[in-house]
């Protein structure tokens, strides 16, 4: 049986940790990078969940494959969650990741440590072509830093440190930072549902 997995995304980042995550399932793994002409609808949702829902059930519908849409940011605690649903597009829409880091840190300047606290969110959405849907959440707790540090990850990696590990997620190693990360724990807590879509056993653990 060909099992095939249409991962809501073009995110070269999110493509690469989907596929590491996703190997005990031993899946063919897609991306929009292979429908050149499928382009995602407006990200409308007020929640993570609605819009990683929204992804994954357009990609699903119009591929006629299962689905795994994926929605995830940053909530800061002094910006009373900002910037949250918002994180891709903090800066402006089609704002890079240097110019959505150099906005937190200017929003953050002063803050002392205990008052930079942050946690990165991650709602995934699996859906199939009958218009069954399944979600999974995970979370990672940490702290913004003063200063980018790290060159590995995307997006405010540079910026999240782990206190556990007095690193940023942009000085993990990303096999390390993918046992750890907000989208592994979201996975994590999907996985009964990925088993039972591609009737698999339970013995492929993630």
């Amino acid at each position: 049986m060909l099992r095939k997995l249409v991962l809501a995304t073009r995110n070269p980042g999110k493509i690469e940790e989907f596929k590491e995550l996703l190997q005990p399932l031993n899946l063919e793994i897609w991306s929009l990078k292979d429908f050149p002409g499928l382009k995602l609808p407006p990200e409308t949702g007020c929640t993570f969940k609605e819009n990683a829902v929204l992804k994954a059930r357009f990609v699903s519908s119009l591929t006629g494959l299962p689905a795994l849409g994926d929605d995830s940011g940053l909530e800061v605690e002094a910006l009373s969650g900002a910037p949250g649903v918002y994180s891709s597009r903090f800066a402006g829409e089609g704002a890079t990741d240097a110019q959505n880091n150099e906005k937190l840190l200017g929003l953050l300047r002063g803050y002392p440590e205990e008052k930079r606290r942050a946690r990165f969110r991650c709602v995934l959405a699996l859906c199939t072509p009958e218009g069954d849907i399944y979600t999974g959440e995970g979370c990672l707790e940490g702290v913004i830093t003063t200063e980018a540090r790290g060159t590995y990850g995307f997006g405010y990696d540079p910026l999240f440190l782990l206190p556990e590990v007095g690193k940023t997620l942009g000085e993990l190693d990303p096999k390390v930072k993918n046992t750890l990360s907000h989208r592994a724990r979201a996975l994590q807590s999907l996985w009964p549902a990925l088993l039972r879509v591609f009737g698999l056993s339970a013995d492929a653990h993630g």
